[in-house]
């Protein structure tokens, strides 16, 4: 498990964990959320807050109040117990973790702030790379919704005349097509940790085996079905792509930093929350 630590701004840094598996992860970020905590009533010391960058190897794991009656079918990959909000998920390679190590205090967010950055920085990007690419349709945005944490897949149902709302957070005229990215934060003593995973370019298969985030028949989405991406060999090879063609792929490390920059700015109160869509 390799890890690569950078300064983000003066209270943030982020950390980059390859081929992790997930109990150590879970444990080695538990331990830091403790020492954070324990520094900060002990001594007062405000500790930079900690944005960790995961590519996880092949995990089921199951929410502190997720049943088992989520998980449809037995295979070879673990299935873990842990203590995030939220049912069952999985996490592996192609997929994007970012769990969130903020002290939510210092930063004056409550959790339905914590929540909604996470939201809408996972929007942010999903729809600059929907807008950014050839590949994609015009009539498809990313969406997060106030009675299933996470952010969907939408597409419009109607062209737009006097009736159809203006408010590019209404969902009327839009119909789900699913889910690209699944939310599931723990908070102790006012900081945060968990975080958020989005679907890249990883197999989808293995949501199969579990109804995700505990709903039953939930399609799940991934960004490579809906903007050109580069494939492994495309990024080891690049001289079998014309430059134009490379110019015209997202990577998973260019989708990586969109978000993290994204992140990183709203952590230094750079961007404000947007209106919260109605349920």
């Amino acid at each position: 498990m390799q890890n690569d630590t950078q300064l983000l701004n003066d209270t943030l840094v982020s950390k980059s964990l390859s081929a992790a598996d997930y109990v150590p992860t879970l444990d080695a970020m538990l331990a830091r959320t403790l020492e954070r905590i324990d520094l900060k009533k002990r001594q007062g010391l405000r500790t930079p807050d900690e944005l960790w960058i995961v590519d996880h190897n092949d995990v089921y794991t199951l929410g502190q109040a997720g049943k088992e009656e989520h998980i449809l079918q037995r295979t070879d990959t673990p299935i873990i117990k842990t203590d995030r909000g939220g049912q069952v998920t999985w996490h592996g390679h192609g997929q994007l973790v970012l769990y969130w190590l903020f002290d939510l205090d210092s930063l004056k967010w409550s959790v339905r702030n914590l929540v909604s950055h996470a939201e809408q920085a996972i929007e942010d990007v999903i729809n600059d790379c929907l807008r950014s690419s050839p590949s994609s349709s015009d009539n498809i945005s990313a969406h997060a919704r106030r009675d299933a944490p996470g952010v969907y897949l939408y597409a419009d149902t109607a062209a737009t005349d006097d009736s159809t709302s203006t408010d590019d957070n209404s969902l009327d005229n839009k119909i789900m097509l699913g889910k690209m990215a699944s939310l599931g934060f723990k908070i102790k003593h006012g900081f945060s940790y968990h975080g958020i995973a989005i679907n890249l370019n990883c197999d989808l298969s293995s949501f199969n085996a579990i109804n995700p985030c505990g709903y039953a028949g939930m399609q799940m989405l991934r960004l490579s079905d809906f903007v050109a991406m580069q494939t492994d060999s495309e990024q080891t090879e690049p001289e079998a792509q014309t430059e134009q063609q490379m110019s015209d792929l997202f990577s998973y490390e260019t989708v990586t930093q969109k978000l993290i920059d994204n992140i990183a700015k709203r952590h230094a109160g750079l961007i404000e929350l947007r209106a919260i869509a109605p349920k």
